[in-house]
């Protein structure tokens, strides 16, 4: 039987419909995307709103605010234990406070690096609970010195590395874990004795502890007070690894940058082709790759107000596999 040639009118209606398909498919993984940030963010902006009331209560109702830490704490924890493979999804709006945010950020990010060393029930409660709750001697300082300026005087930078001293006693009043108290106690500790207030090393810290210590510094890089010195996630990264290394547990930074990615959630970013993105999860988009990290003063003004990148870095998380994504 003669094999015949398709025709011209064929070839062309099969490329319009493959273009269309690729078309469709994009469309609803953009929508798959749109839903997955807006339910993040309502998650998120949940427990921002959670976290912050709990910080409020520390000091005029001790015993409820344990008890919201706590179960704040147990519902992230058991919503990451749930799911096999998560996402880490930056978030471009986020909602709260500057305290509440940081808080929000430093534990959610350090319980995904306790999962990813295989923490336990407890030690993950623990975690959450502390690291939620670090900064909460803060709460008692006088505004302009909760956070650390280099030009700080030695009675103000003492005044401000109290903060920890203030929290323990919290911890106390809170009634909360040892393991807790004990992240709170220890973030401003560094692997080489560097830090404060006792001095030291990774050997007489506890995990949770050398964990929050590095995740607090990498969100403060990320979001700090004055938001002009603010560096990107890339940035921060490239910093830890650079200068961090003799400060923070080894075996932690090098799960934390390879948890993160060398271009971690938030990172502006120009591509292969030339175009500039933002990185919004860890999922890269199938035959581009990333060329270089840059900073917002690089972009184009219109590439700049089309992507609009939110001037706080805010991390939340999902599940990578949706219903959806197998349907």
């Amino acid at each position: 039987m003669p094999y015949a040639l398709p025709s011209e009118d064929n070839v062309v209606d099969a490329a319009t419909h493959a273009r269309q398909r690729a078309q469709a498919e994009r469309q609803r993984k953009l929508v798959r995307q749109r839903a997955a940030e807006q339910r993040c963010t309502r998650q998120y902006t949940e427990a921002a709103r959670t976290c912050k009331q709990t910080l409020e209560l520390v000091r005029s109702k001790p015993q409820e605010a344990r008890a919201q830490a706590e179960a704040l704490s147990r519902a992230v924890v058991d919503k990451m234990i749930g799911e096999q493979d998560l996402c880490i999804r930056m978030l471009v709006e986020g909602a709260g406070d500057k305290a509440s945010m940081h808080a929000m950020n430093v534990a959610v990010i350090s319980l995904l690096m306790g999962r990813c060393f295989g923490f336990i029930d407890e030690e993950m409660q623990d975690l959450g609970v502390g690291a939620m709750l670090h900064d909460v001697g803060k709460e008692e300082l006088p505004v302009r010195l909760r956070h650390r300026e280099e030009n700080f005087s030695p009675n103000e930078l003492r005044v401000y590395q109290e903060h920890v001293e203030t929290g323990l006693a919290q911890a106390k009043r809170m009634g909360l874990s040892a393991g807790a108290t004990a992240v709170i106690a220890q973030h401003h500790e560094h692997a080489d004795g560097s830090g404060f207030p006792e001095k030291l090393n990774s050997d007489r810290m506890t995990m949770a502890a050398r964990i929050v210590a590095l995740v607090n510094r990498y969100d403060n890089l990320c979001n700090p007070h004055v938001l002009a010195r603010a560096l990107s996630p890339h940035e921060s990264l490239s910093l830890l690894f650079a200068q961090g290394r003799s400060k923070y547990d080894t075996s932690i930074l090098g799960a934390f940058i390879k948890m993160m990615g060398v271009y971690p959630p938030g990172s502006m970013v120009q591509l292969t082709d030339d175009r500039y993105a933002l990185v919004l999860d860890l999922e890269s988009a199938a035959g581009l790759g990333i060329r270089r990290s840059v900073r917002a003063q690089q972009m184009p003004p219109t590439v700049l107000d089309y992507l609009q990148p939110s001037t706080r870095v805010t991390y939340f998380f999902e599940p990578s596999r949706t219903a959806d994504d197998d349907e």
